[in-house]
């Protein structure tokens, strides 16, 4: 089953900006490169590290804590299949946005 998470207007990041979110038991950080909004689940694959203070290099974040780089887009380690972090879908309605969820995360 697919759900829906709103983001509260206050937690859209502005341009260049990221937040951070608890939907439930799990947290999110939403980016706002070039105006186009990317969410991740915020566990690096590599030993579950947060990327909240990670460097942004448009659309590739860094893990702070052993370096490792990933593309927002679609989740890939930078020059390697082997590890993935978990992006979600965004969805704008009206000037909503929503956070596309798998049905694993418990709202």
């Amino acid at each position: 089953m697919t759900l829906y998470f709103e983001v509260p207007q206050d937690k859209i990041p502005s341009a260049g900006q990221r937040s951070y979110l608890k939907i439930g038991e799990q947290t999110f950080i939403l980016f706002n490169v070039d105006r186009h909004l990317y969410a991740i689940e915020d566990q690096c694959p590599h030993q579950g590290a947060s990327f909240f203070s990670g460097k942004l290099d448009g659309c590739t974040i860094q893990c702070p804590a052993h370096g490792l780089r990933f593309n927002l887009t679609d989740g890939c380690m930078v020059n390697s299949a082997l590890l993935k972090l978990k992006t979600c879908a965004i969805e704008h309605k009206d000037e909503r946005v929503f956070i596309v969820l798998e049905s694993e995360v418990q709202v």
